[in-house]
């Protein structure tokens, strides 16, 4: 008996056609899907229209949609395929693995570089890839699978920018590799016992500062007061340098009893932070607290905060609890705390 996959288009490259100001989205779902009709002798694969934007103007309230539209349709289908633009395609998959946990159905991101409309089009390999993922007995979870490699929705990131290998697992192997249609799995995912659990609750008051060398104490005044969390993309493996202590102090003797939360992060892409190395970092956090974001991607961050927010409000104490909780291989460091 043929599975039943539900194909949900958001836009982005793989739906865009050649305009007078450059590529937009232009195709619908049906249309996707009629340029690789062979599937049909695989799957029965049906289509939804979500939205249809450059991925660029991605939004939590989009994120919403999508998962409301799986969440209506899920009793029906055996697996589910999201076709998205490349550029917040990261952010989406942390936000679904967060907002969609314990699936025992698959949830597969993908896109391509190309539109699915030009001969030279990586579209249709990485359509067909997921879709053949999607009916597959032993895929569960959120995953994003892009030039045949399958990575965990929370380990994703952008990494190069025209290639068709656009996407990277980072500080975690990729779960598996399709080639010629065979899936090789390197790591066996278990089937969830708990039953499925849908989210939708987002609170989108988060900023990201990105330290530079001579970021003035204003900026981070100026943030602690207009966002209720702040996440600092610091230097290496993490630390408050000797310009911004003074401030930082100060606003978080201010702000931290009235449920700020901040999150130190790091701007080095690969093996995560760690502030008891340095000075600059173990002293802060010995006095605050201060929670980390360790080995998880930035995307996987900020995400991960916008649901635990949107979950628990201001209870500083359960935010954290959940934040070191592992959900889809995101964190892998929790210990060190």
């Amino acid at each position: 008996m043929k599975k039943k996959i539900l194909l949900l288009a958001t836009g982005g490259t793989i739906a865009s056609l050649l305009s007078d100001h450059g590529l937009r989205p232009g195709l619908n779902a049906e249309q996707i899907l009629s340029f690789i009709p062979e599937i049909r002798e695989e799957c029965d694969v049906d289509a939804v229209q979500v939205c249809n934007i450059d991925s660029t103007n991605m939004s939590p309230e989009i994120w919403k949609q999508i998962v409301c539209a799986i969440e209506a349709k899920y009793l029906y289908y055996d697996g589910f395929v999201v076709c998205h633009g490349t550029d917040t395609m990261a952010y989406t998959s942390a936000a679904l693995s967060y907002m969609i946990q314990n699936s025992n159905k698959p949830i597969v991101i993908t896109g391509s570089q190309k539109p699915i409309s030009e001969d030279s089009t990586d579209a249709k390999l990485n359509l067909l890839d997921c879709i053949r993922y999607a009916a597959d007995n032993a895929s569960v979870g959120v995953v994003l699978v892009f030039n045949g490699n399958v990575i965990a929705g929370t380990r994703a990131k952008k990494t190069y920018a025209h290639s068709y290998n656009a996407f990277s697992s980072v500080n975690f192997p990729t779960l598996a590799v399709i080639r010629e249609r065979r899936i090789i799995r390197f790591i066996s995912q278990a089937p969830f016992t708990e039953p499925v659990r849908f989210g939708h609750r987002l609170d989108d008051s988060i900023v990201v500062l990105k330290l530079i060398p001579g970021t003035k104490p204003e900026l981070v005044e100026y943030l602690f007061g207009h966002y209720d969390c702040l996440v600092i993309e610091s230097f290496g493996v993490g630390g408050i340098p000797d310009g911004l202590r003074e401030v930082f102090y100060q606003q978080m003797e201010r702000w931290i009893s009235r449920g700020k939360i901040v999150v130190i992060a790091t701007q080095v892409a690969n093996e995560g932070s760690n502030m008891e190395v340095y000075e600059v970092g173990q002293q802060v956090k010995q006095d605050f607290h201060l929670m980390e974001a360790y080995d998880m991607t930035l995307e996987a961050t900020i995400t991960k905060l916008m649901y635990l927010m949107g979950t628990y409000g201001r209870d500083y104490v359960s935010v954290c609890d959940g934040f070191y909780k592992t959900i889809n291989y995101d964190i892998l460091m929790p210990s060190v705390q």
